[in-house]
């Protein structure tokens, strides 16, 4: 057998033969890591189990039509098992998990190879490409450092008052635009001021507090306006044509509103909490600050070009829900228009297109992908009515977390507008059954919906912050688990409480 040799660092200076230490004679043999062999079995244990199963009953909604599941559906979800204990314990990278969802699909004919990997091209996949390309853009001209430094000047040295700074900046950002496109664009903010934090390459509380919360707030804030995500336009849209009535844009905030808010400051309670600072302050962090706010000197041209181009964009796309001819003009297509512009104003360089988090880019093209499947094949429909089912002859208030529950869950599996197209209509169907309100139905489905705090393909904003490399999707998931907990109880007081002492219908007669 030939021995290799590897010498770390590569060739010594000065043509000096290497150290002992710095020699290894191959082939270097690696320890099994068996909690990843575990997980990997498992995955594929779930999915031979279910799939090897015997034809489940069909489900049955509250006017007795029967949803049978066919092989394929039953298929989908093994695969969906699989999918979430593999992104759950991230045995391969995640957005190698998104191929193999697709790879799944065609081998075991779920789907067509057009479709099981023509989702990996979707429009919302593209509009995530679009939003990091805003955010890579706001870095490279230094708007990023530049509001970083502004922002610190403002919430001082205190780590809590940073915390809870760059909370409400992530919130506020929401309520105008995209929360994907939020998250890409204060990503690079957060890098900077954690940088003034530590210089040590290893994760700190304080380092996956800042990312995490900034996923988990900017859920928040989108819930607020209809500007902060797809999934508001989708539930007003069955909400209209199953129950014949307009929900206006303005009604939907002043009910959501308190919500989101009122999360916001939670969730940076939670953090103080959970995560809290190894620094209760960063001292000199002001005169650093005051220092390099100095040094990048006075906005460039460059710098305001980059600006104008991304602000017209956030209003053409804000203004999609004001204005009937623009409608129709896929908000994907809009936001890559700046990817365009930065590239033909030499804004940025084919270099900068080589640095887009491509992994982030197919763990997103596989939830789609596993999205699709779950709809297309019924197993969507399948679920959703086995569940609401379950609570047929529940109260009133059982019913609506029950509801809210399930699609919480879903969400944190699948796009979110996916799962409210697959629950709401069964559950709008299923409400007058138990006397409840059509209104907290929808309400209730739109608060969970944007807050998937279990898994990193929840939601864009997720897997964003899990780019700063300061926490696992093990991590993720831990510390998703009271939050969402803490989420379902200030959801049950405002459908209890605080929704009806504020008008919206909850029973009906």
């Amino acid at each position: 057998m030939k021995l290799s040799t590897n010498i770390k660092g590569g060739p010594p200076s000065g043509g000096l033969p290497p150290k002992p230490d710095e020699i290894h004679l191959g082939p270097h043999k690696e320890g099994i890591d068996l909690k990843r062999l575990v997980f990997i079995l498992l995955g594929l244990a779930f999915f031979t189990v279910i799939f090897l199963s015997p034809p489940f009953d069909d489900a049955v909604d509250p006017n007795g039509k029967h949803f049978a599941l066919s092989h394929e559906g039953k298929t989908a979800l093994a695969l969906f098992m699989l999918a979430a204990i593999w992104w759950v314990f991230e045995v391969v990278p995640i957005g190698v998990t998104g191929i193999a969802i697709a790879v799944v699909q065609v081998l075991f004919l779920i789907r067509p190879a057009t479709k099981a990997f023509g989702d990996f091209m979707d429009p919302s996949v593209w509009f995530i490409i679009g939003s990091v390309v805003i955010g890579m853009t706001f870095a490279k001209t230094g708007l990023t450092k530049r509001m970083a430094y502004r922002m610190l000047l403002v919430v001082g040295e205190k780590t809590s008052m940073i915390y809870l700074g760059c909370f409400i900046m992530t919130a506020a950002l929401t309520l105008i635009m995209a929360h994907t496109a939020v998250a890409a664009a204060i990503y690079p903010l957060l890098m900077a001021i954690y940088a003034l934090y530590t210089d040590d390459d290893k994760p700190t509380k304080f380092g996956k507090g800042l990312f995490i919360g900034m996923a988990f707030v900017a859920g928040a804030g989108s819930i607020i306006t209809l500007l902060g995500a797809a999934r508001g336009a989708v539930a007003i849209g069955f909400f209209r044509e199953i129950i014949g009535r307009e929900i206006s844009f303005f009604e939907l905030s002043y009910y959501m509103a308190p919500v989101g808010i009122i999360m916001t400051f939670i969730l940076w309670a939670f953090f103080m909490v959970f995560f809290k600072p190894e620094k209760k302050t960063i001292p000199g962090l002001r005169e650093r600050v005051e220092l390099l706010y100095k040094h990048i000197g006075p906005i460039t041209r460059t710098e305001i070009i980059t600006l104008v181009i991304t602000f017209a964009a956030i209003a053409l796309m804000s203004s999609r829900s004001f204005v009937p001819a623009l409608s129709e003009i896929n908000k994907s297509g809009i936001i890559l228009v700046t990817t365009v512009l930065f590239f033909l104003l030499k804004i940025l360089s084919i270099k900068d297109l080589e640095e887009i988090p491509w992994n982030i880019v197919l763990l997103f093209g596989g939830a789609m992908s596993i999205g699709f499947c779950l709809w297309e094949t019924g197993a969507a429909d399948w679920l959703a009515i086995t569940w609401l089912g379950l609570l047929e002859n529940a109260g009133w208030f059982i019913f609506v977390l029950g509801m809210a529950f399930f699609v919480m869950i879903m969400t944190n599996f699948i796009m979110n507008v996916a799962a409210i197209a697959i629950s709401l209509p069964v559950a709008l169907r299923l409400a007058p059954y138990l006397g409840v309100a059509p209104e907290v139905v929808v309400f209730s489905a739109l608060v969970v919906a944007g807050m998937p705090f279990l898994l990193l393909v929840g939601a864009a904003p997720n897997a964003i912050a899990y780019e700063s490399k300061l926490f696992t999707s093990g991590e993720f998931f831990v510390t998703g688990l009271p939050a969402s907990i803490i989420l379902m109880v200030v959801l049950g007081v405002f459908v209890k409480f605080i929704w009806p002492a504020m008008g919206m219908p909850v029973l009906v007669n």
